[in-house]
């Protein structure tokens, strides 16, 4: 089915609006009313982007992530590897030393 994608942007302000709304008055992240809006958000995006695609063959530059909770840990190593970079100091400061020298020979 195609969608008109001027009333899917329509729909999706609206989700958006929605949302906010939820999340204004939200009292956790449990919150029926928030987990409701969040899903609507989700499928009106998605009809949006489907209605874009389907009518100019461009696609939005977003991504709907689906919220497992499994996936929380994964997300934490991937940051892992910049602590290696915290620990490399020692090549700034050679640089810098570097450059000290060279104006002491001026």
């Amino acid at each position: 089915m195609n969608t008109d994608p001027r009333s899917a942007l329509a729909a999706l302000i609206a989700a958006l609006e929605r949302h906010y709304e939820a999340a204004a008055a939200s009292r956790g992240d449990d919150d029926p009313a928030l987990d409701a809006a969040t899903e609507q958000l989700s499928t009106a995006f998605d009809t949006y982007d489907d209605a874009l695609f389907d009518a100019y063959d461009i696609a939005t530059p977003l991504i709907v992530f689906d919220g497992d909770d499994d996936d929380e840990d994964d997300e934490d190593d991937d940051f892992d590897d910049l602590d290696d970079f915290e620990d490399d100091d020692d090549y700034d400061d050679d640089d810098d030393e570097d450059y000290e020298d060279d104006d002491e020979d001026r």
